[in-house]
């Protein structure tokens, strides 16, 4: 019957478990993994326990805080206490006592520090075990911490020697413990107490505490360890006959143990078998219904596809409809649109060609102007310049004043002056500013020309004749004439063509 319930609550666990997975609830999941645990420890499996847990303790620590992490190491330690690995019992115990200080959890620093006090206990460190055990009292009043505790307390006497303040204490918490709801502890002090008495060689009384101990029908443990007091309680009353019974009663017991040991193992193996035929039919019933929803979903898909396909048909060729009545009708605006667009770029195109004809006309009356301007300045200053020469070729010629010494110097100074480029140089800047540079391109191409030649150039350029070329050069018109003929054949100014033509071609 007992079997029954454990498999069947870990068949409910294990669901609990998948379930959590399935919804990432990792509470639920600590929860169930735990108890899992716990009903392996039942079963005595306490290797498969000690997997279950740790398990337990990697979900607390990745997923959830500490306080689930030393509920778990707690767990761990007692199963490692029960497999007397008192090192790594020590270990996880204060791990979780450690925990429970962090968080001032005074229940869980009480019970802890049982627990290492029992360790203590157990590892023969009495000072140690007396210190946590003490501690315990101290953070709590709740009945299942203190009567253990005290109970703790009790052995540490006893273990120290104390064996009347052990067997004191133990009468006084005698009363306290309720024999139906607490029967291991009650077992405890009694089997404490016919250990005192054996230990202070009063065998009457410690033979008649250990049948006492006896009638409270202890597990099979304590049973082994009471039949070994009486065996030494009758070798010591050298009762041999009985002894021997009960060192006969030990052995059985012994092997009674380790049958409910195998027994528990068997079940346990049982379970588990159980438990992965349970998974493995849930996993194929995950499956299937897996393969299930996948067919449903398909099913809807394919309809839902079809209907949308259905309608986009429907609604292509409506559009296409439409499309064909708008195309008709949009080609018949473009082709208005692109008469229209070509006579506007005709216009457009026209209004450009007469602007830049104006602009052109402009440009043209703006340099002939500013040519006028620099063929005025020219000739004033060419006549200017002329009138000086005639002037100081006159006062040179005049025999009263060339007896006068610093005339004469002023008057070689002016003729000096007049033979300066200052006017030809400026008269070439103005010239090229407003010709866009014609006589620097010309020079350019043509290096061997002289400032005459380039002097003629330059009113040929301005559209002036070859008399009034002439008179600008103070030379005859046939001196002009022949000076024209000569610079052509230096330019070498292909024949049909004027020389006009050639230097706008510049």
């Amino acid at each position: 019957m007992q079997k029954k319930q454990h498999v069947k609550s870990l068949e409910l666990l294990i669901n609990a478990r998948t379930m959590a997975e399935q919804h990432d609830w990792y509470k639920q999941l600590f929860l169930a993994q735990n108890n899992i645990g716990n009903n392996y420890y039942m079963l005595l499996d306490y290797g498969e326990a000690l997997h279950q847990y740790l398990l337990s303790y990697t979900i607390a620590t990745e997923f959830l805080d500490d306080q689930h992490e030393m509920i778990v190491l707690n767990n761990i330690a007692v199963v490692y206490s029960k497999e007397k690995e008192f090192v790594k019992a020590n270990e996880y115990f204060h791990k979780a006592y450690v925990i429970a200080n962090q968080h001032k959890d005074s229940l869980k620093i009480a019970l802890y520090s049982m627990n290492l006090g029992a360790l203590a206990n157990d590892e023969h460190h009495l000072e140690k075990a007396r210190t946590y055990l003490e501690k315990a009292l101290i953070y709590t009043q709740r009945p299942e911490v203190t009567i253990p505790a005290q109970i703790g307390l009790c052995f540490n006497d006893l273990l120290a020697g104390n064996h009347l303040k052990a067997r004191t204490k133990a009468f006084e918490l005698l009363p306290t413990v309720d024999q139906e709801e607490h029967q291991d502890q009650r077992t405890e002090l009694l089997t404490l107490i016919a250990k005192s008495f054996l230990e202070d060689n009063d065998l009457t009384q410690a033979l008649q505490w250990t049948n006492t101990a006896l009638e409270v029908q202890p597990n099979l443990e304590t049973k082994i360890e009471l039949f070994q007091y009486l065996s030494d309680i009758y070798f010591r009353l050298k009762s041999y006959n009985l002894a021997i019974q009960y060192r006969d009663s030990i052995t059985i017991s012994n092997n009674q143990l380790n049958t409910i040991k195998n027994g528990k193992l068997y079940e346990s193996s049982e379970v588990k078998f159980q438990i992965q035929n349970y998974k493995e039919k849930l996993t194929e019933k995950e499956a299937k219904l897996k393969r299930e929803r996948t067919m449903f979903y398909s099913v809807i898909l394919a309809i839902l596809f079809g209907i949308v396909l259905l309608v986009l048909i429907f609604k292509n060729q409506l559009t296409k409809n439409k499309q064909k009545a708008l195309i008709s009708q949009r080609e018949q605006e473009l082709v208005s649109l692109e008469l229209e667009k070509e006579m506007a770029d005709n216009a457009l195109l026209l209004e450009k060609e007469r602007s830049a004809l104006l602009e052109q006309e402009r440009l043209q009356s703006e340099i002939e102007l500013k040519n006028q301007k620099i063929l005025s300045k020219t000739i004033y200053q060419s006549g200017r310049n002329e009138l000086l020469k005639d002037v100081l070729e006159s006062l040179s010629n005049v025999p009263q004043l060339a007896q006068n010494g610093d005339l004469i110097e002023n008057i070689q100074a002016l003729k000096a002056h007049l033979k300066t480029d200052d006017d030809w140089s400026q008269y070439i800047r103005h010239f090229d500013a407003v010709n866009q540079g014609f006589i620097k391109k010309l020079t350019d191409k043509h290096p061997n020309l002289t400032t005459t030649d380039i002097r003629y150039i330059s009113y040929v350029f301005m559209n002036l004749d070859t008399k009034e070329i002439a008179t600008m050069l103070n030379i005859t018109p046939a001196a002009c004439r022949k000076r024209k003929e000569r610079i052509e054949k230096r330019l070498q100014v292909p024949k049909g063509m004027s020389l006009n033509a050639y230097l706008l071609s510049i």
